[in-house]
């Protein structure tokens, strides 16, 4: 079983004693969907400063960028083995904040794990300064918009929200559903396919990014779900908003031919995944807790539940499965 070391532990009491003291008391509220999470959420990035950590990778990464833009030859270390506080610093908040609100996580990963991924992969260097770093910081919230009322698993097949080529703008037309962030969001990328006379099974798949306001541009209200209400969840409807090429991620059809929109969306997806398994072991984490605190309290018999073998055989599967 991994266990953290001593520095990590450390990082980890700290989260957890910022989620009892400014997230816990809020729980209510935000399950219910009457307090949206970003406020803390920023205010979790300030205490312990990683909106500061966010602008000095990407400064780092920028600068490299227009460094080979320029001809200039990048020198990137490759000796020795990964820092293992890079991975843990990264997931050990994810487990804290889901021990007490996950859907706040939910909101975070889609602002930053997909929303600003995908800028940061497929766009050029002055949209990443244009939109990412905002949305890296959490200083604006960010929604990456596929679902739509008709498509679910089969996403880009049944996929009927268009963009189509205007003189020298596009014309997006189309609705999504089950948006985290939707109702909120300041930036939005929105993925379609491109119009261009062809049957739509033979349409590229294209990005672009949009800003809240736009002309044409509606948000719903968060929608009613069955839980995680601290993570809002809407609509968008676009009405013919007309965009230039400035906001197509890449900022060219040509990165888009063949199956390369299709495929940079898929990989915006992997990665984002890869943070949901540390949301399941912050939830289960407290699963345990709470079980054996209630099991160690619950009287049966003349004897706390926890004494009893099948009660401990059915906590020792949920640590076991931790």
């Amino acid at each position: 079983m991994y266990e953290w070391s001593e520095e990590q532990q450390m990082v980890q009491q700290a989260v957890r004693d910022f989620v009892d003291k400014e997230i816990r008391p809020h729980r209510e509220e935000l399950e219910f969907g009457d307090m949206p999470p970003y406020d803390l959420l920023r205010k979790l990035f300030k205490t312990f400063g990683m909106s500061d950590m966010q602008r000095s990778s990407f400064a780092k990464r920028i600068a490299a960028e227009k460094a080979a833009a320029e001809g200039e030859t990048i020198e990137r270390s490759t000796d020795g083995p990964r820092d293992p506080n890079s991975i843990a610093f990264t997931m050990i908040p994810i487990i804290e904040l889901c021990r007490v609100c996950p859907g706040m996580v939910t909101a975070m990963g889609v602002s930053m794990g997909l929303t600003a991924a995908a800028v940061m992969g497929k766009g050029t260097t002055a949209q990443k300064e244009r939109w990412a770093l905002d949305l890296l910081t959490m200083d604006k919230v960010g929604a990456w918009a596929i679902t739509e009322p008709g498509s679910g698993s089969d996403a880009f097949g049944s996929m009927i929200s268009t963009a189509r080529l205007d003189g020298d703008e596009f014309v997006l037309n189309g609705s999504k559903t089950f948006i985290t962030n939707g109702p909120h969001a300041d930036t939005i990328v929105f993925i379609c396919k491109l119009d261009e006379g062809n049957p739509p099974a033979e349409r590229k798949i294209v990005q672009f990014v949009l800003d809240s306001g736009m002309p044409g541009l509606e948000q719903s209200k968060p929608l009613r779900k069955m839980g995680i209400h601290s993570s809002p969840t809407g609509q968008l409807f676009l009405s013919d908003v007309r965009v230039g090429f400035d906001r197509l991620l890449g900022e060219s059809l040509e990165s888009y031919e063949g199956k390369r929109g299709k495929e940079a969306s898929k990989a915006t997806f992997s990665m984002e995944r890869a943070g949901v398994a540390a949301m399941a072991l912050g939830i289960v984490d407290r699963c345990l807790e709470l079980s054996l605190s209630y099991a160690n309290e619950r009287e049966q018999f003349g004897q706390v539940i926890g004494q009893f073998q099948l009660i401990q055989l059915k906590l020792a599967k949920m640590e076991v499965a931790r």
